[in-house]
C-alpha cells in the first residue's frame, strides 16, 4: 500500500478548515524566517504596517489589527520601542492612553519587510492562480463573509 494514499472524504485532515490552516502555518512560518533577516517577528510586521497606514494608535486598536491579545500587544510595542522602531506618547485626549507611532528607523524597516511580505505573496497566488491572482483574495474573503 502505497504511503501516499488519499484519505477518506469524512478524515479531519481532508477538511478545508484544515486546509486552510495548513497553509496559513506555511506563510507563517516562511514570514517568520524572512522577516528575521531583518531582526522582526511576523507580529511586529504586523504592528508596523498597521501603524504604517494609520498613526496614533492605542495598544487596544493595534491588538485587534494584529489579532493578539492586548497583553501580547504591549510586550510587542516595548519590544519595538526598545529598538527605535516606534514611540509613545499620551494620547491628546486620553492621558492614560498612550498611542504608538512609527519612527523614522521604524519607517526604513517596514518598507524592508513590505518587500518580504511581497515575495511572500507571490509564491501563495503563484501556487493557486498565477493567471488571476483575485481569485484566491476573492474566495478567501468570501469564506470569512460566510462565517456566522
Amino acid at each position: 500500500m502505497s504511503s501516499l494514499t488519499v484519505p477518506p472524504e469524512d478524515d479531519t485532515y481532508r477538511s478545508v478548515g484544515y486546509a486552510l490552516k495548513r497553509a496559513q502555518q506555511a506563510l507563517r512560518a516562511h514570514l517568520d524566517a524572512e522577516l528575521r533577516t531583518i531582526g522582526l517577528t511576523t507580529p511586529q510586521y504586523s504592528v508596523l504596517a498597521g501603524l504604517e497606514r494609520s498613526e496614533s494608535l492605542s495598544n487596544a486598536e493595534l491588538a485587534r489589527q494584529a489579532f493578539v491579545t492586548p497583553q501580547t500587544m504591549q510586550a510587542i510595542v516595548v519590544g519595538l520601542e526598545r529598538d527605535g522602531l516606534v514611540k509613545r506618547a499620551a494620547h491628546p485626549l486620553h492621558g492614560r492612553v498612550l498611542t504608538t507611532n512609527l519612527t523614522q528607523e521604524g519607517r526604513s524597516v517596514v518598507q524592508e519587510a513590505h518587500k518580504i511580505a511581497a515575495r511572500a505573496e507571490t509564491l501563495v497566488r503563484n501556487a493557486v492562480a498565477p493567471d488571476d491572482p483575485e481569485v484566491i483574495y476573492a474566495a478567501l474573503l468570501r469564506i470569512a463573509d460566510a462565517m456566522p
